[in-house]
């Protein structure tokens, strides 16, 4: 018998115990151990009822997604053929539910014929969040347990919920208390005592009153919902199946749906995305078992907009700060947004009034750097002057205690510079979140030269307690995010430049499927960072600043939506963008001012090169060992700059496309007359090219 499945006898009840870690996924070897053991329970004329059952953490959080696209994949037995070889015995299976029963975990638990479950143990299915629906009799035995509508909800939207709240229904047969697997037994042998039989879901039927009314209303409704996702319109056209057809007969529409969203690039994408954001935390030499500083107390610098943004998070993981500003004014009006912010979320009903006072009561604002001293983690989110980023990191590290991590907030600036104004470069990493920082998830961590692996180990873990996805990038200017960001914004300059407007540019990416176009995002942003960026850079590498659009508006005062014009116009009290003629004007001066002759732009070249130029520098930077892998990029892109989530990041955008096309279309770029050398192909990009590879 597979030690990953325990075989154990309670009088005449066969235990049988999953425990396959980390949550018992159903992958090839743990769907072999059950149909082992449940043919050995069948066999024992002993056993007159069985149960399944997991560990605490986990009946089964569902398919071992790590072997779709692999043989295991259908290797039989297949958990079809173990829910009907479960379902179809002779004998009365009971399934002990602790923890996630998630998608074909919860099938599983379905094709058992009762069910015993702790409370709170979590039951759903999430398969639309990746693009697929539930595949192994999900669709067709839930509607039969809780009903067409209930059933419609849980499979379309992927949500999970409790199991208390199916008390009263076919699918939990009792909610206990304590030890669910002695319940289980307990309820097995009341099974054995009554000589009840086996109740095979299947034998269900499924009725409502007013079925076809309500699944047109749900069609509609999903329709609304999905954004253009594929998924969800096929989950419920099988679960619709149920009403109208036999279970045989849905389980072939059932199938059918899985198997065309298994080979959909939707799902590619969403299953990409699932992957990328569990191995973007793993860092290949950062030893097993590093200790991790304590994070008690935490300081920020700066109460801006950054700053109490940073603040928040700590707070809302229950973290003490330390919040400073150099001036009175300041601080009271950093400490005023942030209250602000949460009693909007209280309003919203997300928080309740205590709660708000809670957090509110664990900070202290300060003006002076000496109440820093005691902070294990400090934060600075100051203005993005390496002169100002000197002053405050060599007054910290005559501050901050021993063993104090400092970090930067910093979002392009040189980290190991940075760390150089301190005696102690081993405790300084930088902390880059993204705006608004009590919103975004991306968290890109910025590993320097001399950064201690405990201060790593333990940012990457501090990370995961504050709810960010956390990144690794090495030491260059922007890191993953902003560099590939200036390329990207390069190649919108450039179709500026040659003839297309902003809104063309921002309306066919935004058809693509960017949350926003890079002149919204200017505007939003403000075009001042950029224009400082720029000169920045050009007084580094001792050049004089290339003329652009971009640094016009700016020079004319036009700075975005904080200014009511940057590349477009703004009403007062409003944020949508308007068109604005004066920057149209001044884009065909600079057009005449250069010699360029405007010609017709599609939107097809616009999404071509733009999203080529961040696929080209995101190579780049995997050759010089910025990231780990490319997967990382792509969550960089998912989660920090509205990469439409469908299409699974640049990166993966450009397997799907395929590596030769994209290399064919970067020489066609660079040999244009007067193009950017930028757009030569990144030559790790060409021999992943040509020998057929892909970044994935």
């Amino acid at each position: 018998m597979s030690d990953i499945v325990n075989y154990e006898l309670r009088g005449p009840v066969a235990v049988l115990s999953m425990n396959k870690g980390p949550v018992n996924g159903l992958g090839a070897a743990l769907r072999t151990a059950i149909a082992d053991a449940v043919d050995r329970a069948n066999a024992d004329p002993a056993v007159q009822a069985i149960v399944l059952t997991g560990t605490p953490r986990a009946f089964s959080a569902g398919a071992d997604i790590t072997e779709f696209g692999t043989p295991n994949a259908s290797r039989e037995p297949n958990l079809r053929v173990v829910i009907d070889q479960i379902e179809g015995g002779a004998k009365p299976v009971v399934a002990a539910i602790a923890g996630q029963c998630l998608g074909g975990g919860l099938e599983l638990a379905l094709g058992c014929h009762f069910r015993v479950a702790l409370p709170d143990a979590q039951l759903g299915f999430p398969e639309v969040k990746i693009g697929l629906l539930p595949g192994g009799g999900g669709t067709q035995r839930m509607p039969r347990l809780i009903g067409l509508e209930p059933a419609v909800n849980m499979v379309t939207l992927g949500n999970p919920a409790p199991a208390k709240s199916f008390a009263g229904t076919p699918l939990i047969d009792r909610v206990a208390d304590g030890d669910v697997v002695a319940a289980a037994v307990a309820f097995a042998q009341e099974l054995i005592a009554a000589k009840t039989p086996p109740r095979r879901t299947r034998a269900l039927s499924v009725s409502h009153p007013q079925g076809e009314s309500f699944l047109q209303f749900a069609r509609n409704s999903v329709a609304q919902q999905a954004k253009g996702q594929i998924a969800p319109m096929k989950a419920l056209e099988a679960v619709a199946a149920s009403l109208t057809k036999s279970f045989d007969e849905g389980m072939r529409v059932e199938r059918e749906g899985f198997m065309s969203l298994m080979a959909s690039p939707e799902s590619r994408a969403l299953r990409h995305i699932f992957k990328a954001e569990h191995a973007a935390s793993k860092i290949a030499d950062l030893p097993a078992g590093t200790p991790l500083r304590e994070i008690r107390k935490v300081g920020v610098i700066g109460a801006g907009t950054m700053g109490g943004g940073i603040t928040m998070n700590f707070l809302n993981a229950g973290i003490p700060v330390v919040l400073l500003e150099m001036k009175q004014e300041a601080l009271d009006k950093g400490l005023a947004t942030i209250r602000r912010n949460y009693e909007n979320s209280m309003k919203k009903g997300k928080l309740k009034p205590e709660q708000v006072e809670q957090r509110m009561g664990l900070i202290t604002g300060t003006l002076s750097y000496a109440d820093l001293s005691d902070v294990d983690l400090v934060i600075e989110a100051v203005f993005e002057n390496m002169d100002v980023k000197k002053t405050v990191f060599e007054t910290l590290d005559k501050t901050c205690k021993a063993g104090a991590i400092l970090a930067s907030n910093t979002s392009y600036l040189n980290l190991d510079r940075i760390a150089s104004f301190t005696k102690r470069p081993t405790d300084v990493i930088g902390l880059h979140f993204f705006s608004p920082a009590n919103v975004m998830r991306l968290l890109e961590i910025v590993r320097g030269a001399q950064t201690a692996p405990d201060v790593l180990a333990t940012c990457m873990a501090l990370a995961k307690k504050i709810k960010k996805i956390a990144v690794v990038s090495g030491v260059c200017d922007g890191f993953i995010g902003n560099r590939m960001l200036a390329r990207y914004g390069a190649a919108a300059g450039a179709l500026i430049n040659a003839g297309a407007l902003p809104q063309q540019i921002d309306g066919a990416l935004q058809k693509f499927g960017m949350a926003m176009g890079p002149y919204r995002m200017g505007d939003l942003a403000g075009l001042d960072i950029g224009y400082a960026t720029r000169k920045r850079k050009a007084a580094e590498a001792g050049v004089p600043l290339r003329p652009s659009v971009a640094d016009k508006l700016a020079e004319a005062g036009r700075l975005g939506q904080k200014t009511g014009a940057g590349w477009y116009r703004y009403e007062a009290g409003n944020r949508d963008p308007i068109p604005d003629p004066a920057t149209e004007a001044l884009i065909a001066e600079f057009r005449s001012a250069q010699g360029i002759t405007p010609r017709a732009i599609s939107d097809e070249e616009v999404v071509e090169r733009c999203i080529f130029a961040l696929v080209n520098e995101g190579a780049r930077i995997l050759e010089e060992g910025i990231a780990a892998r490319a997967s990382d990029l792509d969550v960089v892109y998912l989660n920090g700059y509205g990469f439409p989530r469908l299409r699974g990041g640049p990166m993966l955008y450009a397997d799907m496309v395929g590596l030769p096309n994209v290399v064919r279309s970067l020489r066609r770029f660079a040999a244009e007359p007067g193009a950017d050398p930028a757009w030569q192909p990144a030559p790790l990009l060409v021999r992943l090219a040509e020998a057929g590879k892909s970044f994935d």
